[in-house]
């Protein structure tokens, strides 16, 4: 059985693919900056190798079969914006091109649901109109312009899938993402007030799952939205304080004062080097309800989402357990 490479497992959604491609009894190899990072993932080849280092990537690829590339520089606010371009933006590249002389037969590339057009007062799917200009802050930018290059690669016949997942939810959100960080900061009383905005959630095991149908039957080219319910921000909190006992916030920010208080945290991050409570890209992303289908990863993966209630509990339990809260 050749390899499957998984980049991307010290992190969220990459650590429940590698999880679940074991679990399957696949042969895992994971490319990791530093391998002693990678846990609870025991019968996997680790490799140690950096997107920016070609001869490593050349290395980590050589006789794979499949290749999950789900790293990425995931942060709302970074003092050196370019480091999300590098990492993001010329890793991906490298990892394709060494991926194709290598000969890989099936390679997934993990976007995002940021990269997805969304209507005004609507709901996105793969097919909305959407540019770069479109795109809020370093992070949405460096995703657009990376999934760009899977679009390239594509069109020249290199057999690559786009997954754009939603916002995953659920156990071992080591970091946490700024989603999970929502989760977190609630639970730590930490969310007096809110915005009026929305995404959509859907369980982390499940977009790990998506990935998996995507090599396996997605095909070269396409974005495949994975994600489950679209909820507000209010919604979701209400769903918390039912499974916490923790009230949920009852005054809502007009979004204008959400921006000055961004501004504020972002000027004073500027200063500070410190990560901002409130970076204004995130304040400018809640602007606009993040709702969108999965309707296509449905019909053509046949991808199903559970409902998110188990998700936050796991994550909610998750946290606790390991003294994020």
């Amino acid at each position: 059985m050749k390899p499957t490479l998984v980049t991307g497992a010290t992190g969220f959604i990459g650590w429940h693919v590698a999880r679940q491609l074991l679990d399957r009894r696949d042969r895992v190899r994971i490319l990791a900056r530093t391998p002693a990072k990678v846990q609870q993932l025991e019968g996997a080849e680790v490799v140690c190798g950096d997107l920016q280092d070609a001869a490593s990537l050349r290395s980590a690829v050589s006789g794979c079969a499949v290749v999950y590339h789900v790293a990425a520089d995931y942060r709302l606010w970074a003092p050196h914006p370019e480091e999300l371009f590098h990492s993001n933006v010329d890793g991906t590249r490298n990892l394709i091109e060494e991926s194709r002389k290598a000969g890989v037969e099936r390679f997934v590339y993990t976007s995002t649901v940021g990269c997805i057009g969304i209507p005004e007062n609507g709901v996105g799917d793969e097919n909305t109109p959407v540019t770069l200009e479109d795109m809020t802050g370093a992070y949405k930018r460096s995703k657009f312009l990376a999934e760009q290059e899977a679009l390239k690669a594509a069109h020249e016949g290199f057999p690559i899938v786009i997954v754009n997942p939603t916002a995953p939810i659920g156990d071992h959100d080591i970091k946490p993402t700024p989603t999970g960080k929502i989760i977190v900061d609630y639970l730590k009383g930490n969310m007096p007030a809110y915005v009026d905005t929305g995404l959509n959630l859907v369980d982390v095991r499940d977009t790990a799952r998506g990935h998996l149908l995507a090599a396996e039957v997605g095909r070269t080219g396409e974005r495949y939205i994975l994600g489950s319910e679209n909820l507000t921000l209010a919604q979701i909190f209400d769903k918390l304080s039912s499974m916490s006992g923790i009230p949920a916030p009852k005054h809502q920010i007009p979004w204008h004062v959400a921006y000055m208080a961004g501004v504020v945290s972002t000027s004073w991050a500027k200063l500070s080097g410190q990560e901002p409570r409130a970076p204004i890209d995130a304040v400018r992303m809640a602007k606009k309800k993040m709702f969108v289908t999965p309707a296509k990863a449905v019909r053509e993966l046949g991808f199903a989402a559970s409902p998110v209630d188990g998700a936050l509990r796991r994550a909610v339990d998750w946290f606790h357990a390991n003294g994020y809260c």
